[in-house]
Parts: C-alpha cells; sequence; structure tokens
C-alpha cells in the first residue's frame, strides 16, 4: 500500500536560526498542538494495521502524526480459522508503537477498532486480551455496518455537487462494503455535508431530520484482497487465476439490490468513489509515479477504460515484474491482482467515467465521527 504522507510537525526551514537557551523553545515545541485538541483513529484489517492522529480545522482534519505498517493478521485465517501466534505477535508489536504515539502526544480521545480479521476468527477474544494485556489499548472489533458507513463519510469530501447515484466502495484485505446512495432529493451543495450526517448511521427511507438522503443498500462482502487470493492460490495460471477472481467476486455481488439494476452504459449522474490501497495503486501506475504523492492521487477521477488498462498492464507484467514494480511496491504486488479482480467486476456490473480515487478510508471516518458527535468540526463547504 502507498505509504502515509510525511507529517511536518512544525520544523525549520534548513538554516533558520534556532533559538538557545535553558528556556528557549524550538519552532516545533510552539507548533507543538494542544493536547486536548487532538484525537486518533486505529484501523487493525486483516492485512493492515493504520493510525491517524489529527486535529479539527474548520471543516477538516489536520493530520499531527500516522503509522502504517503490514501485519497479516489474517495468514492463515481462511485455513484454520484463527489468528496465528506469529501474526499476532506482529500485531502486537505494531500496536506497540501506535501506543507510543499516542503517549508522545498525550491523546485523550481515540477510538482503535479491529474489523474482519477479529470478526472471524474464532480466538479473537483471546487477541482482545493479549492487546489489553500488552499494550493497554482499549481494542473494538467493529460490525460491518459500522465499518461501511466510517468509510462513506471519510469519502464525503470527494462527492461531486452533481452527483445524484453514488457508490461508494471500501476494499479491505478481509472484506469489501459497498454502499449505494440515492442523493436526488439533496440540494447540490449540501451533497456532502448530507454525507457526511450518516456517521449516526444507515437510514434506508431516510430519517425525520435529513429525509432527503437515501441509502438505497449497502453490503458487506468477506472478500478482500487477502482473502480472496487464498481462496485462488492453488490456480498456478496467473490470468486464469485473476479471471477466475474476478467472477467469484461478481457472482457475490448478486446480493447487492443496486446489482439487478445495473446499467449497460455510464450515467452522468452516477458516481463511484473507491477508497483502498488497491485504488490508489492503480492510481499511481496510472500517472506512473515512481514515488508515491497523496497529494496526486487523492479525488483524481479515471474512467474504466484507463484502470482496465492499468490491470492489462499488471497481467502482462506476470507475477516477477510486478514484484518489481516500484509503482506497486514491495507490501502490495502480492495482493494488486485480487485487488484488481475486486475492482475489475465492479466496473464490469457498472461502468463509469467518474471513479474517484480516494486516500482515505476508516481512519478518516472514524475521525470524522469523533469530532462531528463533540461538535467541534464547522458546517461549512468542503
Amino acid at each position: 500500500m502507498p505509504p502515509d504522507d510525511p507529517v511536518n510537525l512544525g520544523r525549520t526551514p534548513e538554516g533558520a536560526p534556532r533559538p538557545v537557551g535553558p528556556k528557549a523553545l524550538v519552532p516545533a515545541e510552539l507548533d507543538r498542538p494542544d493536547s486536548a485538541e487532538l484525537y486518533a483513529a486505529l484501523d487493525l484489517g486483516t492485512n493492515s494495521c493504520r493510525m491517524l492522529i489529527a486535529q479539527p480545522k474548520g471543516s477538516q482534519l489536520h493530520v499531527v502524526d500516522s503509522f502504517s505498517k503490514s501485519v497479516q493478521l489474517g495468514n492463515g485465517l481462511e485455513q484454520s480459522g484463527r489468528l496465528s501466534r506469529s501474526s499476532m505477535a506482529r500485531t502486537i508489536g505494531a500496536l506497540k508503537i501506535c501506543r507510543r504515539k499516542l503517549e508522545t502526544h498525550e491523546v485523550k480521545r481515540m477510538r482503535l477498532v479491529a474489523t474482519e480479521a477479529c470478526r472471524r476468527a474464532t480466538n479473537a477474544a483471546e487477541f482482545i486480551r493479549l492487546v489489553d494485556r500488552e499494550t493497554g489499548l482499549p481494542l473494538d472489533i467493529i460490525e460491518p455496518e459500522e465499518e461501511a458507513r466510517l468509510a462513506v463519510v471519510s469519502c464525503a469530501p470527494l462527492v461531486s455537487s452533481k452527483t445524484e447515484q453514488l457508490l461508494v466502495v471500501d476494499i479491505g484485505g478481509g472484506s469489501t462494503e459497498l454502499v449505494w446512495i440515492d442523493l436526488t432529493r439533496v440540494p447540490r451543495h449540501d451533497r456532502a455535508r448530507a454525507i457526511m450526517r450518516l456517521h449516526s448511521g444507515f437510514q434506508p427511507d431516510g430519517d425525520s431530520l435529513f429525509p432527503a438522503v437515501k441509502v438505497v443498500d449497502w453490503i458487506s462482502i468477506p472478500l478482500g484482497v487477502a482473502t480472496l487470493k487464498d481462496q485462488f492460490r492453488d490456480v498456478t495460471d496467473d490470468a486464469a487465476r485473476f479471471a477466475l477472481m474476478s467472477w467469484h467476486f461478481e457472482e457475490c455481488l448478486q446480493e447487492f439490490s443496486p446489482y439487478e439494476d445495473a446499467a449497460g452504459d455510464s450515467d452522468p449522474g452516477f458516481q463511484i468513489i473507491g477508497t483502498s490501497g488497491t485504488v490508489t495503486t492503480v492510481a499511481a501506475t496510472h500517472l506512473n509515479l515512481r514515488r508515491y504523492d497523496r497529494n496526486k492521487v487523492d479525488g483524481l477521477r479515471m474512467t474504466t477504460s484507463q484502470i482496465d488498462r492499468v490491470i492489462r498492464g499488471y497481467l502482462a507484467m506476470g507475477p516477477d515484474g510486478r514484484r518489481n514494480d516500484p509503482r506497486i511496491g514491495r507490501d502490495r504486488h502480492a495482493l494488486i491482482m485480487s485487488g484488481a479482480a475486486i475492482l475489475q467486476a465492479l466496473l464490469r456490473v457498472w461502468p463509469t467515467d467518474r471513479l474517484s480515487v480516494a486516500d482515505r478510508g476508516l481512519r478518516e471516518g472514524l475521525l470524522y465521527a469523533q469530532m462531528s458527535a463533540d461538535g467541534v468540526l464547522d458546517d461549512g463547504p468542503f
């Protein structure tokens, strides 16, 4: 997965003079945010452990510190139904780093969650107790609905004012969440804020305060980049494995009610927002970025044909080519084709010239939800 952006913690420009003396404060200390303003969100998934520490800035959030590491918590889960000792040990090591960051910044408000791997593992309760004993962190296993709506909330700033039908797709390591939202009754200027209001829960027919927001359907499919790859690990031919993964995932989409009304061509009022390492990696490849740049990727619009061209390129490379491609990265090369298979299936059903790439997800949704609940975000434009 592309790395998090480096965070500016108030360092002075090279060559700038620094104050001296026992009571002097360097600019980093002067600029350090008040710990009372800080919030943290941690997302422990099937493949990665990721955390953000941020403070509210108007209607947005400002990232103060971040952490991301591939821990492969779900390794072997598909076969055994349990989290392995080695996977738990790797994850505990990453969580200890997160704890030190939380202590350094003196963060008091936080939400630390685990998703599909812990939902499925028969020894998840044992793992949560181990996390508490070894790190003292309050890890909470969340249900698929909460994971889906928080992913939606994180993408609110990317919703176009012209969008009438919105599909948000979050491709994770162990599961994929899809949410279809009808915005036709929402005034154009209020559509992004209307999405933000979903942090308190999905209301399929709207609610009394905001009846114009309608969640048509949502689904959590227990297939992500890691679990889908594991299911087809015995297929040796690269192209055949990709095709089987893609068609298998599409079969799972048939339980999603908008699948029955899938359009054969692109609707100008339809927008897909894709949030995952798969989507951002495809975008980085499309842009030919040798060094990942979030500012160029987050919010990028891509067409079905552009995405197909990237996926065909991945297939042409083969496993060795993908392993050595700097645009994919060492942590992503083994999972990119299962993610691409999911993405291809989605675009086969809902082709669009308006797929928005979101370098954001559950962590940002957790932060927005906490800040909204505390009333510290402005209700201004995104």
